[in-house]
Order: C-alpha cells, then sequence, then structure tokens
C-alpha cells in the first residue's frame, strides 16, 4: 500500500509538471520567444535633446570597455554624458576623466552625490543626482545605462527612434550578459529565461496589461514621464529599480517596452559560481517582497516545475512505471524546449537545454540563501553596502 501511495504520488506530481508546463507554453505570454527586439522605427524630423545617466561605484575594472562606448554615439541631436561617482575607492572618477580627454565624443561630466541618506539605496540615490544634473540642460529623453555596459555606435539612435515612432515613454533593452566561463554558460541565459517568465516581454509592452519591467542596464526614459511617476523619489528603496521604474511610469499612465538587445552588451565578467551566486541571492528575496509565504511557494513551485520532471523520469525507470517515465520525460522535452530559443540567442550549445532542471535547482538555493542572508540582518549587500527591509518606507506611485 505504501509502494502504491508513493507510486501514486510520483505520477502526479509529474502530471501537475506537465500540466504547468503546457500553461507556460501556450499561456505566459510566450516568454520563451527571444524576437522581441527594438520596434519599427523611423527617424524624427529634429532629434530630441538626451542626457545619459551613469551610476557608477567602483567601476574601475570595467569603464574602460564601457564608457568609450557612451562616449563615442553617433547621434544627431545633442546628447551628453553624466557619470555619478557613487563613493568609489577605485579612482573610478579620475578614470572616467582620463577616458574622455583620451577619446573625446560627447561632453562628459563627472560628480558625486556623497552618501544616501536613510530610505534611499545607493544607485538612486546616484540616479537622482544625476538626473538633476541633467534636467539643467533640458532634455526630452533621458538614457539610465549601467556602468559595465558597453553600447554600439547607434545605440541611442536607434532608441530614441524606436520610443519617438512608438510614442513610449520607456524603451528598455536587456542588455546581452557575458557569456564566456563554465558557470556564466550555464547560469547566465537561464537568468534571463527566468526573468521572462515572470515578465513576458510581449505583455509588458501591452498597454492594458499590468505586467510591467525594465532592464536597468539600458533604459531610455521621457523626462515628462519621469516627473509624472516621480522617479527616482518614488522609488528611492527599490532594491529592483528597474522592475520599480517601469511599474511606477506604468502605473502614471506611461506607455513601456522591454525587449532583448542586439548591439547593448554587459562587459562585466562572473567568471565564479561564488560571483553568480551573489548577482542573484543579493536581491532574490527583496523580488519576493521578503515574504515567507511568497518563498515558500517559490521553492515548491521551483521545485514542481522544473525538478520534478527528472525525478520521475529517474523513480519510473527505478520502477515507478511508465506513467511516471512518460509524464516526466514530456514536462521536461517541454521545458528543454521552451530554453532553447535563449540558449540560441546566447549561441551556446543546445545540449545545455535539458541541463534546466540543475541550474532551476541553483536558483533554487540561491533564492533560499538570499532569505537567510536577510533574516541575519544582512538584507541586500552589494559593494559595500547593505539594505535592509524598508520598514518604515511606503511603496508610492
Amino acid at each position: 500500500m505504501g509502494q502504491t501511495a508513493r507510486v501514486s504520488a510520483i505520477v502526479w506530481s509529474a502530471v501537475v509538471s506537465l500540466a504547468a508546463w503546457l500553461w507556460l507554453l501556450l499561456a505566459q505570454g510566450m516568454f520563451w520567444r527571444t524576437d522581441v527586439r527594438l520596434p519599427p522605427r523611423r527617424d524624427p524630423g529634429v532629434w530630441p535633446p538626451v542626457c545619459v545617466v551613469v551610476p557608477a561605484r567602483d567601476e574601475a575594472a570595467v569603464l574602460p570597455l564601457s564608457l568609450p562606448t557612451l562616449l563615442a554615439q553617433d547621434y544627431p541631436g545633442r546628447a551628453e554624458v553624466f557619470l555619478v561617482d557613487d563613493g568609489s575607492s577605485d579612482g573610478t572618477g579620475e578614470l572616467a576623466r582620463e577616458l574622455a580627454r583620451r577619446n573625446g565624443g560627447l561632453p562628459l561630466t563627472v560628480d558625486g552625490p556623497g552618501e544616501p541618506p536613510a530610505g534611499w539605496t545607493g544607485k538612486l540615490w546616484a540616479v537622482r543626482h544625476g538626473i538633476a544634473l541633467a534636467r539643467a540642460r533640458d532634455p526630452e529623453y533621458l538614457l539610465l545605462t549601467d556602468a559595465d555596459i558597453a553600447h554600439a555606435p547607434d545605440s541611442l539612435r536607434r532608441l530614441v527612434a524606436a520610443a519617438d515612432t512608438g510614442g513610449f515613454d520607456v524603451v528598455s533593452q536587456m542588455a546581452r550578459l557575458r557569456v564566456e566561463s563554465v558557470w556564466e554558460r550555464l547560469v547566465v541565459p537561464a537568468f534571463v529565461y527566468f526573468f521572462a517568465q515572470l515578465y513576458p516581454f510581449r505583455r509588458v509592452g501591452r498597454a492594458e496589461a499590468r505586467t510591467a519591467a525594465a532592464a536597468g542596464g539600458c533604459v531610455l526614459l521621457r523626462t515628462g514621464a519621469a516627473e509624472r511617476a516621480r522617479v527616482p523619489e518614488a522609488i528611492r528603496h527599490a532594491v529592483i529599480d528597474d522592475v520599480a521604474l517601469a511599474r511606477a511610469v506604468k502605473g502614471s499612465g506611461g506607455r513601456i517596452w522591454l525587449g532583448l538587445a542586439e548591439a547593448v552588451d554587459s562587459v562585466r565578467p562572473y567568471p565564479r559560481l561564488h560571483d553568480l551566486w551573489r548577482m542573484v541571492s543579493r536581491s532574490a528575496y527583496a523580488q519576493l517582497r521578503h515574504n515567507p509565504l511568497l518563498l515558500l511557494g517559490t521553492v515548491t513551485g521551483l521545485a514542481l516545475v522544473y525538478l520534478v520532471p527528472p525525478i520521475a523520469v529517474a523513480a519510473g525507470l527505478a520502477g515507478s512505471g511508465t506513467a511516471a517515465v512518460a509524464a516526466g520525460a514530456a514536462a521536461w522535452l517541454v521545458m528543454a524546449g521552451t530554453y532553447v530559443p535563449m540558449l540560441r540567442y546566447y549561441r551556446q550549445p543546445l545540449w545545455l537545454a535539458p541541463l534546466l532542471p540543475c541550474t532551476a535547482a541553483l536558483y533554487l538555493l540561491m533564492t533560499v540563501d538570499s532569505a537567510v542572508q536577510h533574516y541575519r540582518g544582512r538584507g541586500a549587500a552589494w559593494k559595500g553596502r547593505t539594505y535592509a527591509r524598508p520598514e518604515a518606507v511606503s511603496e508610492e506611485r
């Protein structure tokens, strides 16, 4: 009787997992497709002025690979770059000035905001300072981009043309992350895949849909929309600031667009598992709003959707029967099939697709570790700063 109950539990878990995958495949905004690129665009009659804001903290290692690409933007209108040195200890500000002297190009202003006051994350405090400097130039658009992001020479031109043509208040591209080390190949494409599963890009772009997200490495933001949404003040405590920004803009009636990049690349290396672990775990529990019930649901969901299929196949081959093998293999096949487009986008071998359950198990552990660090009082730690749960700061929209 006990053996029969165990077999039934495995079979039913596999069936539920398969049903979940069929729902994801057919009803989750086609999240698995990677053809959401910059929308159709035409050059505006008059190119609007743009200011580029780059928050930077201890970025001397990557700045020589990224900042020159911003300074070299082939933009027909007026544009300039504001790099906000957020208390760096590695000479980031001095290096930025030297790179501007050496490479020329767009005008560069380097300034520092001082330490963030209570209730602000360091990055958003730096963004606030950069936007304040930029507003003196009366730009129509702000390009918020990270210090590790390299742009093709026509990147700014294409972003502005897309926003102007489509009437978007936010045009954001998910930068192509680096995939060179073994761990990057295993973890990075899955990171973008999971993000798209949570925030299907097509659904983000629909005005009637509640789903809102952006990719913080590359966000073109209309200045008027930022003022209406009170960005960044309204999201000053957000650790996952890109999603919070998109929600604020969409919630105030703005139109947003999010897709994968073709010519915007992250140059930051994550050679070791430890580096990738820190990248994910620093904000995973914040994504769950520091809610233990959401954590439990997420862990259960990850296990059911990603881990049950291979377990059911193994159990079925070990004696639990063909039903477990069939349901588990079918769920695993759908899972791997939806992952193939992302692997193609990252130019990775397709044999990595069946390994997605292994990567999901890593993400499950990273999420649990994020919660453990939070309850140990370490919060979302990044570059020497720790952000605890914003107990006293209300969500403002």
